[in-house]
């Protein structure tokens, strides 16, 4: 029973941060119908901000925030220079441009910071915590990732649906011609899409940093993870993310727990090919798929 509760708890926290990748993969496919696979590679350079910040101020927070600032500006530096030019063309140009931006950035991390691992601190003990007796299997660090993740997701299903901006970028998603009569401009709306994706990445990334070190390719299997907890929940909802990135994060969980974690990558593959195989839309989502 122990150990039940130990690897649920455990799922919840790691679940959180694919989650978050997730939602990044969401947003920006339900405004530009483009999968950025340069996403990880952001969170990481992010995350190599706010170690930098950290070292100098010695605040963790400071560090936290720099690196959410920098989330929201390299994701409409992305979209404005990179992704526009291409956004008009074939979907496999962007799809092209993204892995390149990917491979760029992390030569470029590897050229300026080097390919050593480096630590990042956490927010808050990494210390199991108990009740009595019994270990949860998790610690105070767990408890704020899942939290922040949750809070984050919160702010932006209200700002979707209950403020003039996710109006916005709602009607710049489902129909960004209509939306363009009706005066939006559709052009800041998609780059402030990329802006928030990038800050979704960028906590995923500082908050999964304090577990798996920090290098140029640290983001590529917690990418992986999390687009796989994209297309489980479905890439047109963001519930659909946050519900995804619990389910693969739970699962793995037990799978690493009872069968062993050289197993879990696989099983992550296999999830993915499960869901795109049985229901390529997504769990959560209402999109239909064409029948040839």
């Amino acid at each position: 029973m122990q150990e039940f509760v130990e690897f649920t708890l455990g799922g919840i926290a790691s679940g959180m941060v694919y989650a978050a990748i997730a939602l990044s993969l969401v947003l920006i496919w339900r405004g530009t119908r483009i999968l950025n696979f340069a996403q990880g590679g952001l969170a990481m350079l992010t995350t190599y901000l706010a170690s930098i910040v950290i070292s100098r101020t010695g605040s963790y927070w400071e560090g936290f925030a720099a690196g959410l600032a920098a989330g929201l500006v390299l994701g409409a530096v992305a979209e404005r220079t990179v992704i526009r030019p291409v956004e008009s063309k074939g979907p496999m140009n962007a799809v092209i441009v993204t892995i390149g931006l990917l491979i760029f950035i992390e030569g470029l991390a590897g050229i300026i910071f080097g390919g050593q691992y480096r630590s990042f601190p956490p927010a808050f003990s990494i210390v199991g915590l108990r009740i009595g007796s019994f270990s949860l299997g998790i610690s105070r660090n767990d408890v704020f990732t899942a939290g922040a993740v949750l809070a984050a997701a919160v702010i932006l299903a209200v700002v979707f649906r209950y403020t003039p901006v996710g109006l916005r970028l709602r009607a710049a998603a489902f129909g960004p011609q209509v939306a363009r009569l009706l005066g939006v401009r559709v052009g800041r709306v998609l780059t402030l899409g990329w802006a928030l994706a990038g800050l979704f990445g960028a906590l995923a990334g500082v908050l999964v940093t304090p577990s798996t070190f920090l290098y140029p390719n640290s983001m590529d299997a917690i990418f992986v993870l999390g687009f796989t907890a994209a297309v489980i929940g479905g890439l047109d909802s963001p519930v659909g993310a946050v519900v995804g990135g619990l389910i693969l994060g739970v699962v793995l969980e037990y799978v690493g727990g009872y069968l062993g974690s050289d197993i879990v990558p696989l099983f992550g593959l296999a999830a993915l090919v499960l869901v795109l195989m049985v229901r390529p839309s997504g769990l959560f989502s209402a999109a239909t798929t064409r029948q040839v």
